[in-house]
Parts: C-alpha cells; structure tokens; sequence
C-alpha cells in the first residue's frame, strides 16, 4: 500500500471513508463478457468500464478481483435445444443455462483491455466445478456456504469499505454486493460508472435489491448518490 493512500479520505454517497481501510473490488472484467468474444455472453459498453475501475483503484488502499474461471463442459452450456437463460433443474448449484464462457486459456478468461493484472492483491476463481455456476465472488455454490476466500482477505486486511464495479449488474455485481453486504462487515459502494448490464434484464430491479441490503450507489466516484 502506498503511504500517501493511508494519509488520504473521499467522499462517497456523502460519506467520507478512508483509503487505507477502502479496497477496490473489479467484478468479472473480463474479455467473454465484452464484444472483443461475441460468441460467449457479450455486455454493451463493457470495454467502456475500464478507466472506472482503474479510476476507482486509485482511491482504494487495496485492489481485487474475480473472474469465471469456466471449464469447457458443463451441463449448464447452452445447446440449441436449450438455449442460454433456459432453466436447469436436477442441479443444486446451477440454475440457467448460458452460452459457453471464460474458459481458462481462451482469450474470453483474460482481463479486459487496459487492466493490469500486476495490479490485484487478490483474485477470486469462481465456477470452476462442472456443475456449479455461482453469480456472487464470495462464494463456489448458490447456498452462499463455500467461501472462495474473498472476504476472509478482506477482513485480514482490515477493509471496512468495498467499492464495487463490474459485469454484469443484475448477476454477478448485485450477487457479489449482496453477499459482502449480509457478511456485515462492510460498508459497499456501488459505482455504477464501472457497471454494465445485459440487454434486455431490469437493471433498476438489481439496483434496489442492492439498496436494500445495505449498499450505497453512486453514479460515478465524484460521490453523487443515485
């Protein structure tokens, strides 16, 4: 951590947080979710989100992030018979179908553009078993009952406030600000700036349920509420 971050507060959704005790948090930014990997789940404007998160990190003491770590095959790839947001049944741990995505060793796993992977104190790999497809990074299942470590890290670095952007809003975002906000020891922001959603879900809907458990939305890191 940089010394002159420690000495540093911002506001946030009319709030003043310190940095030291502030991570980062970059939810999936990753090449599949954008329209550099049009065959796997392509969000609008996802390559537009990078200098966000890159401007969001410069106010943190801490930087981190999660990515799909997917395999090849798994009974939740979409088919032509089931076709991606079909539902699956007969799985605990998975829910809908999607298309194949962020595979370890394709271009859709890596980074988006213009982000350094150097930079993360912490990654979290998540749906990396065949039949499991989790949405939040706190955790490997649905039940939200196997941790991947993300928030034991963020409890041993001392952080008490987590700004959040990512792909997409109304999955993996909300997911993941829902499941730090119930652990009860954070303080979230959402910084909708460094947010995407997929075409055609209720963002608005996602935003609320964020709300409602406890986090802060800002449209962008000047602290404007919502």
């Amino acid at each position: 951590m940089k010394k002159e971050k420690a000495k540093k507060t911002v506001v946030l959704g009319g709030r003043t947080v310190y940095c030291y005790e502030t991570a980062s948090l970059d939810v999936d930014p990753q090449c599949g979710f954008s329209e550099l990997c049009p065959q796997e789940l392509p969000v609008p404007g996802a390559l537009e989100i990078v200098p966000e998160l890159n401007r969001q990190s410069e106010i943190a003491g801490i930087r981190i992030a999660s990515k799909d770590a997917h395999p090849y095959d798994a009974p939740w790839v979409a088919t032509e018979k089931k076709p991606q947001l079909t539902k699956i049944s007969g799985f605990k741990d998975l829910d809908l179908h999607w298309n194949r995505h962020c595979v370890p060793g394709t271009n859709g796993f890596e980074f988006l553009p213009g982000l350094d992977s150097e930079a993360y104190a912490f990654v979290a790999y998540k749906g990396i078993e065949p039949n499991k497809h989790p949405y939040g990074a706190c955790y490997h299942d649905l039940a939200n009952t196997e941790s991947t470590g993300l928030i034991e890290f963020l409890i041993m670095n001392h952080i008490k406030n987590v700004i959040v952007g990512g792909l997409a809003t109304s999955f993996c975002v909300k997911n993941t600000v829902v499941q730090l906000c119930t652990s009860g020891y954070f303080q979230v922001f959402v910084n909708l700036a460094a947010c995407r959603d997929i075409t055609g879900v209720n963002t608005d809907e996602a935003i609320t349920e964020m709300e409602s458990a406890g986090a802060i939305i800002v449209q962008n890191l000047k602290g404007g509420k919502k």
